[in-house]
């Protein structure tokens, strides 16, 4: 009886020094992968940002073509808009 109640405070007491050694052991690899995630950009994030700028200038375009309409022609834009879904 002493032997499984031994037994199992030593496995009780050792589970956290093993998760604990475990963190300290993956630490720098999640560092890693963390910081190459950090510096790079997906096509997804890519395609992402370049629809904002496109709505953003779309944006500027609109209210320059509502201020000014008869140079809205002139510069080409005719009115142009993004396509649906982006």
């Amino acid at each position: 009886m002493r032997k499984v109640i031994f037994v199992l405070a030593v496995a009780l007491s050792t589970s956290g020094c093993v998760r604990t050694a475990w963190n300290v052991a993956t630490l720098p690899v999640k560092a890693v992968g963390k910081t190459a995630d950090l510096m790079t950009t997906s096509p997804k994030e890519r395609d992402e940002k370049y629809v904002r700028k496109m709505r953003k200038e779309q944006e500027r375009r609109d209210k320059e073509c509502r201020k000014h309409p008869e140079t809205c022609e002139a510069d080409g834009y005719q009115g142009q808009r993004l396509p649906a879904g982006y």
